[in-house]
């Protein structure tokens, strides 16, 4: 990709995260990117082309791949903050909001998959660890699927929560977090 083509993406990516897909016009991301609108359209043929190869660029993206969560103790405790504090550590304010300004009707059919590819990452990292803890007799045998869809979903919800509120709405910081959900988890899970 050219220059200006570059330039093009990363301003429409910027205003999509900042303003959302609808508000974003390709007249705005023209500006933002010093280009004129004719410009724009030689390189693209419409705002959703523009946007389409911005998700698929990496750093557009949250970066969460599997070996983010691979550096395990085999301590289920440590691992299970170690899981926590990456995925929190890459879901800035920044990619909250742009997967949010993706999610425009008439875009998601075509942006979804790149923005699932984040928790499907989470999930499945962590429902093999928890089979692998079982193979070593250090978890019993359970529905992993449902666990990690649980311990996802408390720690995607932080996620959330911190980058689009920061400290507004709670002065929990995210180490106490991880340490009290970490916690309220692993009891929960010696109860089963």
């Amino acid at each position: 990709m050219d220059d200006t083509s570059q330039k093009i993406v990363d301003a429409a990516m910027a205003l999509v995260r900042d303003q959302g897909y609808m508000a974003t016009t390709t007249k705005e991301i023209a500006k933002t990117a010093g280009v004129n609108e004719c410009t724009l359209f030689r390189k693209f043929r419409s705002k959703k082309e523009i946007i389409l190869q911005g998700v698929s660029q990496t750093e557009w993206r949250a970066n969460i791949t599997p070996e983010l969560f691979e550096k395990v103790t085999w301590i289920l405790e440590d691992d299970l903050k170690m899981f926590m504090r990456a995925y929190i550590g890459h879901m800035t304010p920044d990619f909250v909001n742009l997967s949010i300004g993706l999610r425009a009707p008439q875009i998601y059919q075509e942006t979804a998959p790149y923005i699932r590819k984040v928790p499907e990452t989470f999930l499945s990292a962590l429902t093999v660890y928890f089979e692998k803890m079982a193979e070593r007799g250090a978890l019993p045998p359970a529905d992993f699927d449902a666990l990690a869809l649980i311990f996802f979903a408390s720690t995607f919800g932080y996620a959330f929560l911190r980058a689009s509120f920061q400290d507004t709405l709670s002065a929990v910081d995210t180490e106490r977090y991880i340490e009290n959900q970490t916690a309220l988890f692993l009891a929960k899970l010696v109860q089963t």
